[in-house]
């Protein structure tokens, strides 16, 4: 069952896509080093805090895939509905997040956006405040990582609505 049969039983929805390719069985080599890549990305890190970056660079990247697979994840982790949903609109909704929360999210925004030329030395200075250096190595990783992870789905149109979370893990 279909995303679309399944939450909307009408027919006034459009249809889902179809994927470009499954990369991951043409390139089984590039996909496991991808998940080796991930799981050492994800070691010492906040996983609720991994979540929101996740989350984030795959808004700003319009990876619906990932934004799927990680909103699903961090709702079975028990993030909440609000604070997902204002994730989008955050530097109106700061009061939703911790300030180091907010400090990984801009570090996300930075890295992400790296078409405006750097990551802001304010932005980095602010992430080095509220995580220790290894941590601040790690949350790096991880947005690095979401953001490659972006650009595999989002080139190969990847379909969202059929994860269940945990199933990359």
């Amino acid at each position: 069952m279909t995303t679309n049969e399944q939450h909307h039983a009408t027919s006034e929805y459009t249809t889902e896509h179809t994927p470009r390719m499954q990369w991951a069985e043409h390139a089984p080599d590039v996909y496991k080093a991808m998940a080796r890549l991930e799981a050492a990305s994800r070691k010492g890190l906040d996983p609720v805090v991994a979540e929101l970056v996740k989350i984030r660079a795959s808004q700003i990247n319009h990876c619906a895939f990932c934004i799927d697979m990680h909103t699903k994840d961090a709702l079975a982790a028990g993030e909440s509905v609000e604070r997902i949903v204002q994730l989008s609109a955050w530097e109106e909704s700061q009061h939703f997040y911790t300030p180091k929360e907010i400090a990984a999210i801009e570090l996300a925004e930075a890295i992400t956006v790296l078409t405006d030329g750097f990551v802001p030395d304010e932005v980095y200075e602010k992430a080095a405040k509220h995580f220790d250096q290894a941590e601040l190595a790690q949350l790096i990783a991880a947005i690095i990582t979401i953001n490659a992870w972006n650009r595999f789905s989002v080139t190969a149109r990847l379909v969202p609505g059929h994860y269940t979370p945990g199933d990359h893990r």
